[in-house]
């Protein structure tokens, strides 16, 4: 599997060469190539082009993930490079002297019937030119038109030859060139004058036309809307409207006067080269924002951009030449031809792989990381293919022979020495003689590169297919079988990790102290430095606070509270306006509140503030006290959300549909119940290690709900819901019993009355054995064998008688 298959990707496609390409590949049998290119097409959460031609062309592998943001700065980012890199000039090469006019006749690019019709007029336009420029001796005219058309078919050129016939220009005037657009740089360099032959009206500017203005040449294009946005009539170029064709041929000899192009075209063509190097910034800026804007899914906890329309003017205005620099004097290929180069070697690679029999994997590069994972994926298989069998054919492997009592006995012994023979890993015997163990929990590989790998940490996975591999880690839904449910794992988010942790807690944790930690806290480098580790394990030694929550990451100097906000404010902020809501409902519910009830428990606006993004330590005891008010309080707030979430996807503490609903409420609940169950509250600066503590106790008289969070009070809710689960078993929805132990009295006794039984039973079992030893009588003998006489004897004995 990808390890960033969740991650989304997206692709900008600027040619066509590799459309040409796969056709190809299709006619000449190359099916896998093909349908491995599908798959990267496929792949991508989104594929994007600067017009509207290239999703045609690309038409076979769409699927449903083809967006068009009109605009890039690669035209005229290659005219520069053109330039710079082409000192000899280009009309010399095309067989032009310096008193030939060159008129560039461009087209669409999409294909239509009326297209020769269009270039016949504007070819009879351009006739009167004829007489304005002498024929020499050779009776060859100095005018020259290029028509440039990416259809290569014979017939195009004998059409372009039979109009220019009719029409009686002069041999040799009118000639056409079958080349895509991508590759007529050297016609526009050489051209004196660009005319758009096509009427058809397009949903983006055309290519060519930024091309020839980056050139500097001047440009006559008929008036459609899209090319009228972008060109002023006489100001950056020349408009004709379509329906007067008679208006170009003015045009043209107003631009034209005595065989040369005048002053004011000059400045035209300069003007229209300024805009060109700039044009559709804004379109393309704000179309890129929009698509990140719907396809990126932040998570709760993160600061959201700002809207596209608050995008600064100035971003809007020009492209970053200035990161262009490093590359502006590079050996100039043109688009088509590095693309042909790359495909060829990606072909080479792809038949190497067919011939070696290794699959069809497309090799991008010896670098692309596909190709590391793959061959991680085929080494981990083949290890566990390989402990699969070694385990199986241990148990098949010839075990010395011996009677049924030995084998009973070698099983016994074999059973009550398991769990003397449980071999430790490092990590686990370091963290044996630590105060504090803090935990990470994570989901996935991409949040590897963000956990610590030392002694004081250990990472608990919030889902069995992402853990490290030959590390320590918690698989968390071995211990807490909830979160295979995707739903809950995604709506609990870190909360999950706290129910693992706290299910059974003594055969994981052994220290003193429990702490989480988020994986975004490093990524925001709000993570513990050594000097605060060591600080924060002095403290703790040493019991200076006492039972205290100490915390490392701050709601002040958080990014999603720029405006200091309270916390009830905050929570609102950040739950779509609905925590205090929630909250209060919650609350409600967990607490049996039958009457109209809205009140909150105080968090007071001291000057001190309070923690976020679950990073915090606590002791263990206080830990698993803290984890029995939050199942209760998890259950409330599940049994009010959770049908209209699990089925249309609307949370009502989040604008739009998010998975993580619950989560940011319960990012804030540590702060309730420490405040109001008298914990001690201590923030601990992540890089000095110095310690403050907030909210003291002797300012918090008259403001804590001491009886709503008191441990007797929990306790003996937790026991009353333990009861109803565990002797009613009630057969509806019940979040409750799905978050861990379910144990009051009651189990506790008849857990001893089934000891008992099971004791006095064996007790039994063994009386029987022995009475059955006892009573065992041996079977006498029946008789025995007489030896007969020899037969010697025999015949004695026979002739006496005689």
């Amino acid at each position: 599997m990808e390890p960033f298959k969740s991650l989304p990707l997206i692709w900008t496609i600027f040619e066509g060469t590799l459309a040409t390409r796969l056709r190809q590949y299709t006619l000449t049998g190359k099916i896998e190539l093909v349908n491995d290119w599908k798959k990267l097409f496929n792949r991508a959460t989104a594929v994007v082009f600067p017009n509207y031609v290239l999703p045609m062309i690309y038409s076979s592998f769409d699927s449903g993930n083809y967006f068009v943001i009109p605009g890039s700065p690669a035209e005229a980012w290659e005219v520069d490079n053109f330039i710079a890199s082409h000192r000899d000039s280009p009309r010399v090469k095309m067989g032009y002297g310096p008193d030939d006019f060159v008129i560039a006749l461009v087209r669409s690019q999409f294909l239509y019937k009326g297209l020769w019709l269009e270039h016949a007029l504007i070819l009879q336009a351009l006739l009167p030119l004829v007489a304005e420029f002498p024929v020499d001796n050779n009776s060859n005219s100095h005018l020259k038109i290029i028509i440039i058309s990416g259809n290569s078919a014979n017939n195009y050129s004998v059409a372009v030859e039979a109009i220019a016939l009719n029409l009686q220009y002069p041999r040799g005037v009118v000639r056409h060139i079958a080349i895509d657009e991508d590759e007529a740089d050297n016609v526009l360099a050489a051209a004196d004058i660009l005319i758009y032959g096509s009427f058809l009206e397009e949903q983006s500017f055309p290519g060519i036309l930024i091309k020839a203005m980056s050139f500097g040449k001047p440009i006559i294009a008929p008036d459609l809307p899209m090319i009228k946005k972008y060109v002023d009539d006489r100001v950056n170029g020349y408009l004709f409207p379509k329906e007067k064709i008679s208006v170009l041929t003015q045009i043209i000899l107003q631009m034209i006067p005595e065989g040369k192009l005048s002053p004011l075209v000059h400045n035209v063509a300069s003007l229209a080269k300024d805009t060109a190097k700039n044009l559709m910034v804004m379109e393309t800026v704000e179309g890129y924002a929009s698509l990140l804007e719907n396809l990126l899914k932040f998570p709760s906890e993160v600061a959201f951009p700002k809207a596209v329309t608050e995008i600064p003017p100035k971003l809007k205005e020009e492209w970053k030449w200035n990161l262009f620099a490093a590359s502006a004097h590079s050996t100039y290929a043109n688009r088509t031809l590095r693309s042909l180069r790359f495909l060829d070697k990606l072909e080479d690679q792809w038949s190497q792989s067919q011939t070696g029999g290794s699959g069809s994997v497309i090799a991008i590069d010896e670098s692309f990381p596909y190709d590391i994972w793959e061959e991680e994926k085929l080494i981990g298989i083949a290890n566990a293919r390989k402990r699969r069998e070694e385990d199986e054919l241990k148990d098949r492997t010839d075990q010395p022979r011996g009677s049924w009592e030995d084998v009973y006995r070698s099983a016994k012994r074999a059973d009550r020495a398991k769990n003397d023979l449980h071999e430790r890993e490092d990590g686990e015997l370091e963290r044996t003689g630590q105060p504090l163990c803090i935990y990470e929990p994570y989901f996935g590989e991409g949040t590897w590169p963000f956990l610590h790998g030392t002694s004081l940490y250990r990472g608990i996975g919030l889902s069995t297919k992402g853990r490290r591999r030959e590390a320590d880690d918690i698989d968390a839904p071995s211990r807490l079988p909830l979160l295979n449910n995707p739903y809950y794992r995604d709506a609990l988010g870190e909360y999950g990790a706290f129910f693992a942790i706290a299910n059974r807690v003594d055969r994981i944790h052994r220290n003193a102290w429990i702490g989480f930690q988020s994986w975004r806290a490093t990524a925001r480098n709000a993570s513990f430095s050594k000097i605060a580790e060591t600080s924060l394990l002095n403290a703790i030694q040493a019991r200076k606070h006492g039972d205290t929550l100490y915390f490392w990451v701050r709601m002040d100097m958080d990014p999603r509270n720029p405006s200091q906000l309270d916390f009830w404010s905050f929570c609102d902020a950040i739950n779509a306006g609905n925590c205090k809501f929630a909250f209060s409902e919650a609350l409600k519910k967990m607490y049996g509140i039958k009457w109209d009830w809205d009140s909150l428990p105080p968090m007071p606006v001291d000057g001190d503030t309070w923690s976020v993004m679950q990073s915090w330590a606590l002791p263990t005891r206080s830990f698993l006290e803290f984890v029995m008010f939050s199942r209760m309080f998890v259950d409330a707030l599940d049994a009010q959300i959770y049908d209209d979430h699990h089925q249309r996807g609307h949370c009502y503490l989040s604008l739009s549909k998010d998975k993580h609903c619950y989560s940011r409420v319960l990012e804030l609940l540590i702060n309730v119940w420490a405040y109001h169950s008298a914990r001690r509250m201590v923030y601990v600066n992540p890089q000095t290690g110095e310690m403050h503590e907030h909210h003291k106790l002797k300012n918090r008289r008259g403001h804590m709900w001491i009886k709503w969070f008191s441990y007797a009070t929990l306790k003996s809710m937790d026991e009353d819901m333990a009861e109803e689960s565990d002797d009613e078993h009630p057969m509806r929805r019940w979040l409750w019993p799905s978050t861990g132990e379910v144990f009051w009295q009651g189990v506790y006794l008849r857990e001893k009355n089934q000891r008992i039984q099971q004791k006095e039973k064996r007790r039994q079992q063994s009386k029987d054995k022995l009475s059955r030893m006892r009573r065992r009588s041996h079977q006498k003998v029946i008789g025995k064998y007489v030896k007969p006489p020899p037969e010697e004897d025999m015949e004695i004995s026979n002739s006496t008688m005689v």
